[in-house]
């Protein structure tokens, strides 16, 4: 008895990630999700160096600012609520200075032209269709920080004007590093503020975009997070409290799925050690000055030296 459908996937047999990749994340949450794993694994990755971006126009105007070095200025930047902000940014990037804003924003500018140069891999989640336009300056923004509602229109980006940013992405990132892979995938996170019929139009836009535009033969890909968690992992056991986020169980299943698909079999192994590690280093014993500790930390340390003598980007801690 089958009690639960299974999307058929396979490893891809091109291109896939090991730990000479430098992998660049950008977008939704669920980027934050994947990229925390990368971190804790001690692959070489970034994750959104401008904070959550949800749609694609705010991914778009951050790589052309960053390839082209465009720099913000104060005229850009906001005040309310005793902070300054940036709307193309997420509000993790807020300052209660206006200079030190400048200098944040400035410097993710020069770091992400950096990521995008160096990368081989960058995966970009998208998480909605829907945006907000800014009235006063009539352009879409990335994050509304609060500012009133009466300040903004919302607009649902159609799947035309979606095709024109990605592949707008991908020209403009060719640009300067060639060789880098496209992986794309949709955000499983419900976007229910806009609705639930808002919600999968919003969705069904993304993914019909994405399909437009993948090209294995060009190394622009799609991976299936968000029809995992829609047909796999159809229970809202899979889910947090507030039933729209993927809790840490899904999290998990979802980067099993990514691993098998997108890793190497020699850096599957590797990360296996590594996780490991990571766990002996988390232990805490009973008698931190017990013999048989120290013993556990001389072996971990020799194991912890032989691994970072072969890859000399790990830092544990």
């Amino acid at each position: 008895m089958k009690l639960q459908t299974q999307i058929p996937l396979k490893p891809q047999s091109h291109n896939q990630i090991d730990y000479n990749s430098k992998v660049l994340l950008l977008g939704s949450c669920f980027s934050e999700n994947i990229g925390s794993k990368f971190e804790y694994l001690k692959f070489q990755s970034q994750t959104n160096p401008f904070g959550i971006l949800f749609h694609p126009l705010a991914i778009e105007n951050l790589i052309t600012r960053a390839i082209n070095e465009d720099y913000y200025s104060e005229d850009e930047l906001i005040f309310h609520n005793e902070q300054w902000s940036c709307l193309d940014a997420h509000s993790k990037l807020n300052s209660t200075s206006r200079d030190d804003l400048l200098k944040r924003l400035n410097k993710q500018i020069d770091v992400t032209n950096q990521q995008i140069k160096d990368s081989t891999h960058i995966i970009i989640t998208l998480g909605t269709a829907w945006v907000y336009r800014y009235l006063a300056s009539d352009r879409v923004v990335a994050n509304c920080h609060k500012l009133p509602q009466k300040q903004f229109l919302k607009e649902l980006l159609s799947v035309e004007q979606i095709t024109e940013a990605l592949e707008a992405i991908i020209a403009l990132v060719r640009r300067i590093n060639s060789d880098t892979s496209f992986v794309f995938t949709v955000s499983p996170v419900r976007h229910l503020k806009n609705g639930f019929v808002e919600n999968t139009q919003s969705k069904s836009h993304l993914v019909t975009t994405i399909h437009n535009i993948v090209e294995p033969r060009k190394r622009q890909y799609y991976f299936p997070s968000y029809e995992i968690v829609m047909d796999e992992l159809r229970d809202y056991r899979f889910y947090n409290t507030d039933m729209v986020h993927p809790n840490n169980v899904a999290i998990d299943y979802i980067w099993e799925k990514f691993k098998m698909v997108w890793l190497t079999e020699e850096a599957q192994k590797i990360s296996e050690h590594v996780a490991s590690i990571q766990t002996k280093k988390s232990h805490r014993p009973f008698n931190p000055n017990s013999e048989a500790h120290q013993q556990f930390l001389e072996k971990l340390q020799i194991e912890t030296d032989a691994l970072c003598a072969r890859f000399p980007h790990f830092k544990f801690e």
